[in-house]
């Protein structure tokens, strides 16, 4: 990483400003831009979260806005109402008032006398979803957006719901929202009603996983948000980005799709981080990228982004499987258009025996099925509660370790299929699909499927995955309970990626009826039995392209973070334990950071994250997950600690969430709240 001290234009910078909305609210921003852009106006960025401009964000922030601002930018960073240092509450991710007050920040930004009149966005995560919401509102001065780790579909494709299975993210992220909301402003920006804005929050804050919870399937509450309900709306220029160890690759491919509009989309390695701080490697020069984007859609320059390929993605070599990387072998290669043409389908066939075959394979050994549809043949399976334990996160945010460890111990639990050793690498890019004929003795049911390779050592390494609630099948609106019995036939699409199999690997598909917890499993336990004569794998092979060779990017470069000084050091860790003695498994999370001091904003800051996911034996009754956080502002006599408290259990027919939130001033306790609700499953 190259650290820049000077750039073309000299910075100065706002630490609080305070924009004015219609209704009397005042949104608190922070922003840098060049000298005397008052004279030379220049277009600007946008960055618009909820998560505290002045300490939590605060050196990621350092290396970003300084440089937009130090290359000819005006570089903002707003806190969303309700949050750090603005007034009001935030009541739930994504609301209509809050994409209402982001149009009037563009109209507030584009009015001022040192802006050009135009304003690109930029996010990660939340701040990626408003920037696609927003563009769906087609507001005159924004200009072109980055969207890095966003969706566009709330539902199908969020930390909330997979294939119709609730994610055991939705939990651990509404913790995470439940704890932020309870932190207080800070009184050296606005003042004396620090405490008055802190009460209103605490009194205001709900678990929202409540109302996630309540909506357990695609209605009017996720579609609003998700721009895939209408995609000719977003006619702004989008850079897409994303990373394969991240939860929000697929919607890379669908906005490159589906888009009327100018759009190029990126994915590498990474996890859940912008890619200038990429991990696992290698990390790119991102920000660099950025600024030609914005050259060409604020300032009118030819940058050349529109003769690069649409699409750019790191082509996966073959690695061990270890739950942490810090490096990911590969090479980067392109696409003029998605879908590409020169992506081809390669069909497999699951047939007895635990074998993978190629068509041809299949074909030479005839027809894996009988003529008598009764008589074909199946093999049935139903998973131990404890196949998810080693499944990573669904979103990796470089916590390590959180990604997918050796799929030996998970393939236990699951029925395998096999390919044979592979005589040539085989390098895919897209989704592969698994097409699978099947039955259920159950009303509920839901069914893992993982594609793993498996190396010269019989280590399997989890390429890619899918999971679907088989309600589902016919949609997520209008799901219905399953006839027990009944022959079915599911298409279950995998999360895209792009990966070698090496020569001397095989390729392996794993089919499980448990993955907790990743996902909450079904109302009670079930068999699957799967007709392999009618199952088919496809996967999107793609050939080498001597083009691939050409694309690259520069060096990581920055400007300088922000100090920060570790006064206790944290901890992140996972661990699984099996209590033989009372046959219950249990995974831990711990994201610990420790206590820093930010000199900065003159701050200590802690944060502290534990997670924990249960269940005894095969006994669905006994599935818990428990979360826990604490988090500490303090400066001088200022001392604010907040503490939540969620744990979620089920039966066959409801949820069960109990919560708690206590904050502290000083010594004192201030605030403190229960909750104890029940809510109905509805075939989830």
């Amino acid at each position: 990483m190259s650290i820049r001290e000077e750039f073309p234009h000299p910075i100065e910078e706002a630490r609080h400003v305070e924009i004015p909305l219609k209704d009397g609210t005042r949104l608190a921003a922070r922003i840098w831009r060049p000298q005397g852009s008052e004279q030379r106006p220049v277009p600007a960025v946008l960055e618009y979260i909820p998560y505290r401009k002045n300490d939590r964000t605060a050196q990621r922030d350092s290396l970003m806005h300084p440089y937009f601002a130090g290359h000819g930018y005006a570089s903002v960073r707003v806190d969303i109402r309700g949050s750090g240092d603005s007034e009001g509450i935030l009541p739930d991710e994504y609301t209509q008032q809050e994409l209402d007050d982001g149009v009037e920040i563009l109209q507030w930004l584009a009015a001022q006398e040192w802006c050009s009149g135009k304003v690109g966005m930029i996010g990660i995560s939340w701040g990626g979803f408003n920037g696609l919401q927003l563009a769906a509102m087609r507001p005159p001065e924004l200009g072109a957006v980055v969207t890095v780790c966003s969706t566009d579909d709330r539902y199908a494709d969020d930390v909330h719901y997979m294939g119709g299975c609730m994610l055991g993210d939705n939990i651990s992220w509404a913790e995470q929202m439940f704890a932020y909301n309870a932190m207080p402003p800070d009184p050296a920006y606005v003042g004396d009603r620090w405490r008055d804005m802190w009460m209103e929050r605490l009194e205001a804050n709900e678990p929202w996983l409540l109302t996630w919870m309540e909506h357990q399937h695609r209605d009017d509450y996720w579609k609003h948000g998700s721009i895939c309900e209408d995609w000719s709306k977003v006619t702004t220029p989008i850079m897409a980005v994303s990373g394969w160890a991240d939860g929000y690759s697929n919607s890379v491919f669908r906005l490159l799709k589906n888009l009327p509009g100018p759009r190029m989309g990126l994915v590498g390695p990474w996890s859940h981080r912008y890619p200038h701080i990429g991990v696992p490697g290698p990390a790119i020069g991102f920000l660099q990228e950025c600024l030609r984007w914005w050259d060409r859609w604020l300032k009118d320059i030819d940058t050349g982004v529109e003769r690069e390929p649409m699409l750019r993605a790191w082509m996966q070599d073959s690695v061990a499987p270890t739950p942490s990387y810090e490096h990911r072998p590969g090479r980067w290669v392109g696409e003029a258009e998605w879908p590409s043409p020169r992506v081809e389908a390669s069909h497999w066939r699951l047939a007895a025996g635990g074998r993978l075959l190629t068509e041809e394979q299949a074909q030479a050994d005839g027809p894996d099925a009988s003529a008598n549809l009764n008589e074909q043949p199946f093999i049935s399976i139903k998973s131990p509660l404890s196949t998810g334990l080693f499944a990573g996160k669904w979103c990796s945010y470089s916590a390590t370790p959180d990604l997918p460890h050796d799929q030996r111990q998970e393939d236990g639990g699951a029925l395998v299929f096999d390919s044979d050793r592979l005589q040539e690498d085989i390098e895919i890019l897209g989704a592969a699909e698994l097409e699978i004929e099947y039955e259920v003795d159950k009303p509920v049911a839901m069914i893992a499927i993982r594609l793993s390779d498996v190396d010269e050592d019989d280590r399997a390494t989890r390429i890619t995955y899918g999971v679907r609630n088989l309600c589902h099948d016919g949609g997520h609106e209008h799901p219905e309970p399953i006839v027990p019995g009944e022959r079915r036939r599911a298409k279950i699409k995998l999360n895209d990626i792009a990966q070698k199999f090496a020569a001397g690997h095989r390729i392996r598909v794993a089919i499980s009826t448990s993955y907790f917890p990743m996902t909450w499993p079904a109302p009670e336990h079930f068999k699957l039995k799967v007709f392999t004569g009618n199952c088919r794998l496809s996967l999107p092979v793609r050939p080498a392209d001597p083009a691939d060779d050409e694309i690259s990017f520069a060096e990581v470069e920055t400007a300088p973070p922000h100090e920060v000084t570790q006064l206790e050091m944290g901890d992140h860790n996972w661990t699984v334990l099996y209590d033989l003695a009372r046959d219950t498994h249990t995974l831990t999370v711990t994201d610990d950071s420790g206590t820093v001091y930010m000199e900065d904003a003159d701050l200590e800051h802690a944060d502290s994250t534990v997670e924990s996911y249960s269940a005894a034996s095969d006994d669905y009754n006994s599935l818990r997950a428990q979360t826990r956080t604490e988090r500490t502002v303090k400066r001088g006599d200022w001392d604010c600690i907040t503490q939540t408290r969620m744990l979620l259990t089920s039966d066959k027919e409801y949820f069960v969430l109990r919560a708690e939130l206590d904050a502290w001033e000083g010594k004192t306790r201030v605030f403190s709240r229960n909750w104890h609700r029940r809510i109905k499953r509805h075939c989830v």
